[in-house]
């Protein structure tokens, strides 16, 4: 069942936010700051807990690594006690927890409905904007042995990267999703002693020399093709378009709506304006997308919601671009006449 909706009260930039959240596609747009990655995290969190039977509150720490590991400090900041609450639901189901700014110990949160939420298990990921395959050799023995200060989603997304190929054939829909993602990496991805490789017409290319954007378009491939990403998993994506050449911005649209219309609910945050145009542009009338634009209303984060993309306001991505363009046409008017 996918994740329906969302309430904050006094969570890190928010002071009040409730958002609806599609089953499809939602992509999250808004300055630096606005919150677009934290909305992810909390919505990864809740779902890898289906899974591992672990602690709401302790998850929250291990992927926002508050400092000292207080969770307390994942509360709103303000000079006077102050309560945070996070409320996250699904068909039939709700997850809450509540805690105060002086609370240090995860276990000494408040957490309502664990049981009924942790009852039917979401495959989940994230996909964090620093891309991980290519430091993978020891990184899990040693994230396991040692305390680094490293958020848990880089240690998650390996674990389902690590994951074998499902047992039995390969569906129609995902054989389809991995030719389009083998074109666009023009290879398969193989492991070898817990380091990746790209498998071409060339050999076996090492991880640490494929340019970055490439191995996150591996990564997907990885996912698809070991079954972590199928119907009824959450995908939870930071920036895709990070260290990405535009012409492959189409058909990395291509994939997840894809994705989208088998199943998978995926949560998108993004800077990018092309990557919001090819969204729109490839977009059936079938598909279930969610445009939700967060912007600063007086000292707190709002958030409007759209399924049109024309409809989207405030829209910083577009409106800068109209910015740059309007600029561009001024210079050229100016050398027209001198």
């Amino acid at each position: 069942m996918p994740i329906t909706g969302l309430t904050l009260k006094h969570i890190t930039a928010f002071q009040q936010l409730q958002l609806a959240f599609s089953p499809g596609l939602n992509v999250f747009i808004g300055a630096n700051g606005a919150g677009k990655t934290h909305l992810l995290k909390i919505v990864y969190a809740a779902c890898d807990i289906t899974k591992t039977k672990r602690s709401f509150a302790e998850k929250l720490v291990r992927v926002f690594m508050p400092s000292g590991d207080r969770l307390g400090r994942l509360v709103r900041r303000q000079n006077k006690s102050l309560r945070g609450e996070i409320v996250i639901e699904r068909e039939g189901c709700t997850l809450q927890l509540s805690f105060s700014n002086h609370t240090r110990d995860p276990a000494a949160a408040q957490l309502t409905g664990a049981a009924a939420w942790q009852a039917q298990p979401i495959e989940s990921v994230y996909i964090p904007v620093k891309e991980m395959l290519a430091n993978a050799p020891g990184f899990r023995s040693l994230y396991a042995q040692r305390e680094i200060h490293l958020e848990e989603v880089y240690a998650d997304v390996l674990d389902r990267a690590y994951r074998p190929v499902l047992r039995g054939p390969i569906d129609r829909e995902r054989k389809q999703i991995l030719r389009v993602l083998q074109q666009m990496i023009e290879g398969s991805v193989i492991i070898e002693n817990e380091a990746f490789f790209l498998r071409n017409r060339h050999g076996n290319l090492e991880f640490s020399l494929l340019a970055e954007g490439m191995r996150k378009l591996a990564l997907i491939w990885l996912l698809v093709q070991n079954g972590t990403l199928l119907q009824g998993s959450v995908l939870c994506w930071d920036e895709p378009e990070a260290n990405l050449n535009p012409r492959l911005f189409k058909p990395l649209i291509e994939i997840l709506l894809l994705l989208q219309r088998n199943g998978v609910q995926i949560f998108l945050a993004t800077h990018d304006y092309l990557i919001l145009k090819e969204i729109d542009l490839q977009r059936s009338a079938s598909d279930q997308i969610l445009f939700h634009s967060l912007y600063r209303d007086g000292d707190q984060i709002a958030c409007a919601s759209t399924p049109d993309y024309a409809a989207i306001h405030p829209n910083a991505i577009a409106d800068t671009f109209a910015d740059v363009y309007d600029r561009e046409i001024k210079r050229s008017l100016a050398s027209l006449h001198p």
